[in-house]
């Protein structure tokens, strides 16, 4: 039994020994290495140089904005709107006609408030002559002192009434100026809740209009409850620029931090500030979502790197550098921050090394490349240059795939 063991053991090699020497025949070729055999074709990459400079350490949230003062346009007296003196949605300034109520009632009061002050005056007239007339009568004893204080107090009281009858012009003349509406501040219309020919009264819960101030104008938001110390400190050595980025613009609008609440709010740990804004231009406007970028200081020669050279792995975060100018090595980074497509590395990289910024996903420790940016480019890095790599990259993608 042994000796046929040993004999199937022999046939089993030879046999095998044949199958490759069939395989191999037919090609002429040795079996393909492995994925990390040095044999391996070099990979397309496009490199950008890591460069040390200042980069603004700023926070960036998302705000609203917000009218800088909102009027809503009602009436003191009751009566019919006879005119309307604008259109939805026009600019008005402070102490433009808004509107016309009818004024016919008003002056009718007016009069008969005038006409009962001169009524009134003119008995006034009389008790007065009265008065220095008893004067004289009192003082020979024709009249008794009582007859004379009672006429002394009717001239009194008639000169109550026609100081009440005065009071009642004044009234009778402020709510004839109520007829007349004018703008309290230069902002723009809402909608027209009310036309001509309604009725109006003092009690109404309606507005007429609302009118908003957009020039200047508010833009609130929230930052974490961590960051307010850093802003108090700043905010005391001088003011602090915001920036507002609209949806659709290419510029932000400049602004600088008027506000800052008095309270944390609890639920989110955050606090409310406000930065007012010209608004010159009308480029914001009031409900609106933007951008708010708050900037503290500058990071001063901060390590950067663009951020799509910074890859995340099981590991963390890492970079692909290049070495030698034929192949690259895996480097862990620390980064701190990002902003406008470059990212501030805290630990790993110094400044004049390469790293890969377009091509990683063909990479793998010491795996060959093949730089495709020119040597300039390598070197200089810009950003322009990172972005032409990548269009490359993907270009190349596309073709392969």
């Amino acid at each position: 039994m042994r000796r046929y063991g040993w004999l199937a053991a022999i046939l089993t090699v030879v046999g095998a020994y044949v199958v490759y020497g069939q395989m191999t025949s037919g090609t002429g070729k040795k079996p393909e290495m492995g994925r990390g055999s040095e044999g391996r074709a070099a990979v397309p990459v496009i490199v950008a140089r890591v460069s040390q400079k200042n980069m603004p350490v700023q926070l960036e949230v998302v705000g609203s904005v917000e009218a800088y003062s909102t009027v809503s346009i009602r009436t003191q007296v009751t009566g019919t709107i006879t005119q309307v003196h604008f259109k939805e949605g026009q600019d008005v300034k402070q102490g433009d006609l808004l509107f016309t109520i009818d004024t016919r009632p008003f002056e009718a009061a007016l009069k008969q408030a005038e006409a009962n002050l001169a009524r009134d005056a003119a008995v006034l007239a009389n008790a007065r002559e009265q008065t220095r007339r008893y004067s004289e009568l009192v003082k020979k004893q024709y009249v008794s002192q009582e007859q004379y204080d009672q006429v002394k107090t009717n001239a009194d009281a008639l000169e109550a009434s026609v100081d009440a009858d005065k009071a009642a012009i004044e009234n009778a003349r402020v709510q004839l100026s109520y007829c007349r509406i004018f703008s309290p501040v230069t902002g723009r219309t809402g909608s027209l809740l009310v036309n001509e020919g309604n009725l109006v009264r003092t009690n109404d819960a309606a507005a007429l209009v609302t009118i908003n101030q957009v020039s200047p104008i508010y833009v609130t938001f929230a930052v974490p409850e961590q960051n307010l110390p850093e802003i108090r400190k700043r905010l005391s050595a001088g003011k602090l620029k915001i920036q507002a980025l609209s949806q659709g613009e290419d510029s932000p609008e400049e602004g600088e931090l008027s506000f800052i609440d008095n309270a944390v709010d609890r639920t989110t740990g955050t606090i409310k500030l406000k930065g007012t804004f010209g608004n010159g231009n009308r480029r914001l406007w009031p409900g609106q979502f933007v951008k708010a970028v708050l900037k503290l200081n500058d990071h001063t020669d901060a390590i950067v790197v663009p951020s799509q050279a910074v890859q995340t792995g099981q590991t963390g975060q890492h970079v692909f550098v290049l070495k030698d100018g034929s192949a690259v090595d895996i480097r862990p980074v620390v980064i701190s921050r990002s902003l406008n497509g470059e990212s501030v590395v805290e630990k790993g990289l110094q400044p004049g090394e390469q790293v890969v910024t377009d091509g990683q996903f063909l990479l793998g420790p010491g795996s060959k490349v093949q730089v495709k940016n020119g040597k300039e480019e390598s070197k200089e890095g810009t950003k322009e240059q990172v972005k032409s790599g990548k269009e490359g990259g993907k270009r190349k993608r596309e073709v392969a795939s």
